[in-house]
């Protein structure tokens, strides 16, 4: 299965423990949707929360928007459970599992052919996704055999805080900087989530950057935000609605953005024609490494405007 290109900008964390919380989450504006079995819910609440995920795909109406379950780490006691009791009467309407704290490439080839089985034992009509979370030291180190473990993969997705924990590196709050960041020469996550990248780019998937705990902070999560796009991440995870709103407009082409990449598309397509290979435009020389790039700007741009109907 080679991965669908999904808009996805912003990923909304909801509990499974909590369908109210389920229910707006689908009236979102948030590109994608993920009910969380793991962190956000508590050891006595897994097991209701398996069921209240099951209601809450089999009646809801989530639009466009890309559904995701997140299952338990799979040195858990209740990773299989999730896949089983969610996925055989509700994977209809799943997109792709998250699996946390992946390992290493087996993690990913056992969820997968453990999907294979559920999928086949279901009778479901469409294949689903994994979308694998980097948030160990063993993770990071085994980044590339990740990303081509199956044709299932669909996004490496970083985890500062598990990571920071697995690295023994000192945290204060997730996805924030703090005063060890002061002290550091240079961005302290930019090996990871820069290996995350090239990685997902390298096999054909999305890459998508974590959290930003303080949902108060609107500076703060912007300029994650923008550190994030710089490196060339496709979105970022929300664990607040509020968030959304910002996530989605910095993962957005700006109109500026859009005018100059239609005005270099025009220009490039038209000295085509003429038989030249680069142009000038203000100043500036203008080849197929713009050409590329722009492409990019214009397909996004295009995504984004297709994706105002909601429809799925």
């Amino acid at each position: 299965m080679s991965a669908p290109t999904r808009l996805v900008r912003s990923m909304l964390y909801v509990p499974a423990s909590r369908p109210e919380m389920i229910a707006k989450a689908a009236q979102s504006d948030a590109d994608a949707v993920c009910l969380d079995l793991e962190d956000a819910v508590a050891p006595d609440q897994k097991a209701a929360s398996r069921a209240h995920a099951v209601t809450a795909l089999t009646t809801l109406d989530f639009g466009s928007r890309t559904v995701l379950l997140r299952i338990n780490g799979l040195d858990t006691p209740w990773a299989y459970r999730d896949i089983v009791e969610v996925v055989e009467p509700a994977g209809r309407a799943i997109d792709c599992l998250m699996l946390p704290k992946t390992r290493g490439p087996d993690d990913v080839r056992f969820v997968a052919t453990f999907l294979d089985q559920v999928e086949a034992h279901a009778a479901l009509p469409r294949r689903i996704g994994i979308e694998a979370q980097i948030e160990t030291a063993s993770g990071f180190v085994a980044i590339r055999e990740i990303a081509t473990a199956t044709d299932r993969l669909e996004s490496l997705i970083f985890g500062s805080g598990d990571y920071a924990a697995s690295m023994r590196m000192p945290l204060a709050s997730i996805g924030e900087p703090d005063e060890h960041d002061a002290l550091y020469p240079g961005h302290r996550w930019h090996a990871v989530m820069h290996g995350i990248v090239a990685a997902a780019r390298a096999a054909g998937l999305l890459a998508i950057d974590g959290p930003y705990a303080d949902f108060t902070d609107d500076s703060g999560l912007e300029r994650a935000c923008r550190v994030a796009r710089g490196l060339g991440y496709d979105g970022k995870q929300c664990i607040h609605p509020r968030q959304i709103a910002i996530v989605n407009r910095v993962f957005s082409p700006t109109e500026a953005e859009v005018a100059w990449a239609r005005r270099v598309h025009a220009a490039l397509e038209d000295a085509t024609a003429a038989g030249r290979g680069a142009v000038a435009i203000d100043g500036k020389m203008i080849d197929a490494a713009n050409y590329r790039m722009i492409e990019e700007t214009l397909r996004r741009a295009e995504a984004i405007a297709s994706r105002s109907g909601r429809t799925r």
